[in-house]
């Protein structure tokens, strides 16, 4: 993790340089993520995975730490991208899957979580302890926390000496809301203190030092904190570089933390830029992302029915929203609305929860012959113009052929150039 280590010096050397975590599982969003890169140049490119997409037990993906691995080089492989311009993170590796179960089972679990992501080469390694297990307090103290991500790091550090390769750099901490949106309407946010998110990092170091981890603390770079990004079903509260002037200084005299601020979908490109220079330099987009390829999928859909007709179509959009009904596990506790304002959630709502589906047997047949129609039968430029703008002009100025795949993959770089663009420094122009 080198890369890693080199970025943070560089940022707290005074370079308003950053990076961005993609965090997604689906297999377009990580082609496209890897296309943009490629197309931009980009030294290093960041994927993380969540405790609960990819685990011991599979997670909701079905994907262990290693087959994550392994499904990341293949497409990689595939757009050309080399294996080592890539890293992997994990995202609030803890007990949080198993929080049902006691501290100390949910633990164990948490144990086994981090030496199998260590051991298939993830090296940036979020440990986050903070939620309550079954016989906990609510909240957790903050020693308990501390204490709970130290042993976690122990583990890893063990298992990267064993299975060599780099060692492991940590981010600590946690937001709140909860990753990935909050389930109801947000109030405004209130900013992390400097106080609190200092007590945080002190904490863990002493913990750290009390437990034989003094070696690792130079490699924790990160801590999480809420700078005021998130949102909910319908809004975005965005960042408001104003309320958190004081959280940005906090890290002054930290030389070594940069913040890591998650949830930072669907802000602006004048707001992604600004939490870089505020020393959030690590930016982390995971619905977002998913939200533009559902873009770009209902795009196809409504293409396919105009131009090779209702009769012939998938019914793809049609389709993944009845499968949508029929198994609402994932989406239920999130949703409340009913009738045609359940619909609307259903397609619409920035927290996603459309994502979770895209792997069901159904869609997935749907979207091929969605992907079949087109390509077979492929619809004039101006249809594609319509429709998918963006993505039309990156496809005419590349020289490539507009299949659905391209037109996904186009349409979902098109965010990701707003995370580049904010963790790329300006350049400096010398005058005479």
């Amino acid at each position: 993790m080198k890369a890693m280590l080199d970025l943070v010096a560089r940022h707290k050397g005074g370079q308003a340089c950053g990076i961005y975590s993609v965090c997604s599982a689906h297999p377009l969003v990580i082609e496209a993520t890897f296309v943009h890169a490629l197309q931009a140049g980009a030294p290093v490119t960041l994927i993380e995975a969540t405790c609960n997409q990819v685990n011991q037990d599979g997670g909701y993906t079905g994907m262990t730490p290693e087959s994550f691995r392994m499904f990341v080089y293949a497409i990689a492989d595939k757009v050309g991208l080399a294996r080592e311009h890539i890293l992997l993170g994990g995202d609030h590796l803890g007990p949080n899957p198993w929080t049902a179960l006691s501290a100390e089972e949910a633990m164990k679990k948490a144990d086994v979580l981090i030496e199998q992501y260590v051991a298939a080469g993830f090296r940036k390694i979020h440990a986050d302890c903070s939620m309550s297990c079954a016989d906990d307090p609510v909240p957790l103290p903050e020693g308990t926390i501390a204490l709970r991500a130290a042993r976690l790091i122990r583990i890893a550090e063990a298992t990267q000496a064993r299975v060599g390769g780099e060692p492991c750099v940590y981010v600590i901490g946690t937001e709140v809301p909860v990753p990935g949106g909050a389930a109801e309407d947000l109030p405004e946010l209130e900013v992390t203190t400097p106080e609190a998110a200092l007590a945080t990092i002190e904490a863990h170091r002493a913990i750290f030092s009390a437990e034989g981890l003094a070696d690792a603390w130079p490699r924790v770079i990160g801590a999480v904190v809420q700078p005021g990004v998130e949102f909910d079903h319908h809004k975005v509260i965005d960042y408001s570089r104003a309320k958190a002037v004081k959280l940005s200084a906090a890290l002054d005299a930290q030389p070594h933390i940069v913040f890591e601020a998650h949830s930072t979908d669907y802000q602006t490109p004048k707001a992604l830029k600004q939490l870089v220079e505020d020393h959030f330099a690590i930016l982390k987009v995971g619905p977002g992302v998913t939200f533009a390829l559902r873009e770009a999928f209902w795009a196809l859909d409504a293409i396919e029915r105009e131009w090779v007709g209702e009769d012939k179509a998938s019914r793809f959009r049609h389709i993944a929203i009845e499968r949508m009904k029929a198994d609402p596990r994932n989406w239920a506790k999130y949703y409340h609305a009913t009738g045609a304002d359940l619909q609307f959630d259903l397609q619409y709502s920035l927290s996603d929860r459309i994502r979770y589906y895209w792997p069901d047997a159904q869609i997935t047949a749907a979207q091929e012959t969605m992907f079949e129609n087109l390509t077979n039968n492929p619809p004039p430029l101006a249809l594609i113009s319509q429709y998918l703008p963006e993505a039309y002009a990156a496809i005419r100025n590349a020289g490539l052929t507009p299949t659905p795949a391209h037109l996904v993959i186009a349409h979902i770089g098109a965010t990701l150039e707003a995370y580049r663009a904010a963790c790329t420094p300006e350049p400096e122009y010398a005058y005479a």
